[in-house]
């Protein structure tokens, strides 16, 4: 599975600018107006990975494969898109599409770029926007709870369904959805306001290290745990830079990571996922998997034959792969595992399938 994040935000927060940094290309139109963006930009990301580099000099590998990130850069929304103001629909419906929301937080103070409010408030354009995806999915409920449609509806989506309409209603919190139902049954209700989000604060230069007022604030209000302090025009300037001078700039800055490494690290923590790997002579491959993947489910990552016919998967953790250079000295040393259709698969497991077609 790839991942597929989202960035909204209000226009002119930098979103096209993060997308244009995080693909590392002139793709998104980065313009100082609202609504630059119309129809969303969309990015595939390899995902970066020092085990696949190291599995492959073990295994002699021609190729290496990585998993995937996508990006989608959605148009700015606007107070009232709900009911049509702005892109209203149109944004909305990309929305519905991803798997994760990366929210763009406005924290700098700028003359050259203009903002759609009168102040910096990054607290105030949050609930702008969440106020919008609520609003949006209240129309949704109510009009697929009515008589005609409820027909097409199973129990439990009824259930989520009636549940997050009283959540937004009475201003619950809406993760208490998320403790009552499976993953799986809260995608199918194509709700916006219950999926994962990450909040990324945008920073000028001074601001990366330690943030700035905006940015505690925010913190204060919605913790550290989801939230990130970026400076996208600087990721920009990163992402233009060879090797050795993105390495020196980064060290000026007093940054370890980048922007995309970070963001793609708490996606994966968000959405519960993990990394599975295939490694032999002709390629050296990262598959992605939900947490508690069971094998047959990962082999089927890589074709849905190997999940149907499945018979037991070789099974080496990577640590003991690179230790033991490679499959045959793994199995040689007991490292080696012949693992059935019960076993839940781990991060960093290099796996080869068996298999019936």
């Amino acid at each position: 599975m790839s991942l597929k994040c989202g960035i909204v935000g209000l226009p002119n927060v930098g979103k096209s600018t993060l997308f244009n940094a995080l693909t590392n290309s002139s793709k998104a139109q980065a313009e100082n107006f609202p609504f630059c963006t119309i129809d969303p930009n969309i990015g595939v990301v390899p995902v970066p990975d020092q085990r696949l580099e190291n599995l492959a000099k073990v295994s002699n590998s021609k190729k290496i494969l990585n998993t995937t990130i996508s990006f989608v850069d959605i148009a700015g929304l606007v107070e009232g898109a709900s009911k049509g103001e702005g892109l209203g629909n149109k944004f909305l419906s990309h929305i519905r599409e991803v798997d994760a929301i990366i929210h763009m937080i406005r924290c700098f103070d700028s003359d050259n770029i203009q903002n759609v409010n009168p102040t910096v408030d990054p607290i105030r354009d949050l609930d702008i926007i969440e106020t919008e995806m609520k609003l949006a999915d209240l129309d949704s409920i109510q009009k697929r709870l009515e008589k005609n449609n409820r027909k097409n509806i199973d129990d439990d989506q009824l259930k989520i369904l009636k549940m997050a309409s009283d959540c937004i209603d009475n201003d619950k919190d809406l993760s208490l959805i998320k403790g009552s139902f499976d993953k799986e049954k809260l995608n199918q209700s194509g709700l916006l306001s219950i999926k994962p989000k990450i909040f990324v604060c945008n920073v000028d230069e001074q601001s990366i290290k330690d943030g700035n007022d905006y940015t505690k604030n925010f913190i204060n209000k919605f913790s550290i745990k989801n939230t990130l302090i970026i400076s996208a025009d600087i990721e920009n300037q990163i992402n233009g830079l060879d090797h050795i001078e993105k390495k020196n700039y980064m060290e000026m800055l007093g940054l370890e990571k980048t922007g995309l490494d970070i963001l793609i690290k708490k996606g994966y923590e968000i959405l519960e996922l993990e990394t599975f790997f295939t490694s032999g002579p002709e390629e050296t491959r990262a598959w992605t998997i939900e947490k508690n993947c069971l094998a047959p489910k990962a082999a089927g990552k890589i074709h849905s034959d190997f999940e149907k016919g499945f018979i037991r998967a070789e099974t080496v953790s990577y640590n003991d792969f690179i230790k033991n250079s490679g499959w045959l000295d793994s199995k040689t040393n007991g490292k080696m595992r012949l693992e059935g259709k019960d076993y839940v698969v781990k991060d960093g497991d290099v796996l080869n399938f068996r298999f019936n077609t």
